[in-house]
């Protein structure tokens, strides 16, 4: 019996440290680039954009250029935060994968 106990207490502790881990990836950022840095996405943690820097010079562009720039740029930031993310979870998991699990982001 000691050694479901055992395993019942460092479920009880992976569990407060995936939630001091979720805590700390809502304040991660992730900026990307486009454009040679004309343009910068910033997303927080949840994946929302929470910033937007359009270089003067890049507006004077085609629409369709700017639009295509914009995209890349959060592309950029979404694939930063992805990694973000997987590095803060797997110092929580130890390395340990959840199979079939993907974050949402």
């Amino acid at each position: 019996m000691t050694d479901f106990n055992k395993i019942l207490d460092k479920a009880k502790e992976l569990e407060e440290k995936m939630k001091e881990s979720q805590e700390k990836i809502k304040q991660i950022e992730a900026v990307g680039v486009s454009g040679g840095s004309a343009v910068k996405v910033t997303l927080n943690g949840e994946g929302e954009m929470i910033k937007l820097d359009i270089s003067k010079e890049i507006l004077k562009e085609d629409k369709t250029i700017i639009e295509d720039l914009i995209s890349a740029a959060h592309n950029n930031a979404k694939s930063q935060l992805k990694s973000k993310t997987t590095e803060e979870i797997s110092k929580v998991t130890g390395g340990f994968g959840i199979p079939g699990f993907k974050w949402p982001i």
